[in-house]
């Protein structure tokens, strides 16, 4: 099979992909000098772009697949074929948003306060469209960056920004008026790719791999062993994704149960099933969880 052209973002997700991908069983090589990764996947041929480009490259088939911001297709306005929702932002797996934010001081309440005002932003035709929605008519410039700066020191009226949480809007006085919209990071697909059941399967399987390794975040493997008498006390102490595993020993009246938990959680629970008869108790960490 010809490789799919796999689309990887470049800049503030660069170093979390590259993870999530090692994490999910992938050796991937990123070369400062370099926008042609290495991976040990003869079935993949991977590239850096920025985010905000990836969905036309998609879309136009100069690649088969990549991952980028729902925001940004909405920007660009690509039809591609979403194929899920992969959630990994810097700090949280909460989704960013896009937000409309004025001066502290600003007389601003809503989006109708901007009429013929002035606004930077990265995201010009959300913003538009925003704008159109509301039946308010402004001027929105497009920002190549320091964009809280520019309303802070008067350029502008008022800002579309990204944010998570929304400390960095905060920190420089400024104050959340409306939010746009939400986004979170996707792999998509073009949709001529998409129809070709090798390169369709082949991207299900990253996938795949991709989700398991997100699943496997903050959770632990957990077992022990324990006389087959305590096994109901056991199986009310344990929190179980599904159904422990629950396997016979050699040594007669004997089980061994196998569980994967929230990993805050295990300091609480390991007491409890020490006091509940479970020995030989084992905590280990996880790279996928495939459900």
């Amino acid at each position: 099979m010809t490789p799919i052209k796999l689309g990887l973002p470049k800049g503030s997700l660069q170093d979390a992909t590259v993870a999530l991908f090692e994490k999910a069983g992938y050796k991937l090589i990123v070369s400062s000098r370099s926008y042609f990764p290495h991976i040990d996947d003869a079935e993949i041929s991977p590239v850096l772009l920025r985010a905000q480009e990836m969905s036309r490259y998609v879309e136009d088939g100069t690649l088969d697949c990549g991952i980028t911001g729902a925001d940004w297709v909405a920007e660009n306005g690509s039809k591609v074929q979403v194929m899920t929702e992969l959630q990994y932002s810097k700090a949280t797996t909460n989704k960013v948003r896009w937000v409309l934010a004025v001066p502290e001081a600003s007389d601003i309440k809503s989006v109708k306060g901007l009429s013929g005002k002035r606004i930077a932003t990265e995201v010009v035709g959300i913003t538009k469209k925003y704008l159109a929605k509301n039946k308010v008519k402004a001027h929105v410039e497009f920002s190549w960056g320091a964009t809280e700066a520019k309303v802070a020191s008067g350029l502008v009226d008022a800002i579309v920004e990204l944010t998570e949480t929304g400390s960095s809007l905060r920190a420089n006085k400024l104050r959340i008026v409306e939010t746009l919209c939400e986004s979170s990071t996707q792999f998509i697909a073009n949709k001529e790719a998409f129809k070709s059941p090798a390169k369709r399967k082949k991207m299900e399987q990253v996938i795949m791999l991709l989700k398991g390794a997100l699943a496997a975040n903050n959770m632990v493997g957990l077992k022990m062993n324990l006389e087959i008498k305590n096994l109901d006390r056991i199986l009310k102490v344990l929190p179980a994704l599904q159904n422990p595993t629950v396997a016979p020993l050699a040594k007669d009246g004997w089980v061994a149960v196998e569980t994967v938990i929230e990993e805050n959680i295990v300091r609480s629970i390991i007491p409890l099933l020490k006091e509940a008869g479970a020995q030989g108790i084992i905590e280990y960490s996880l790279n996928k969880l495939i459900i």
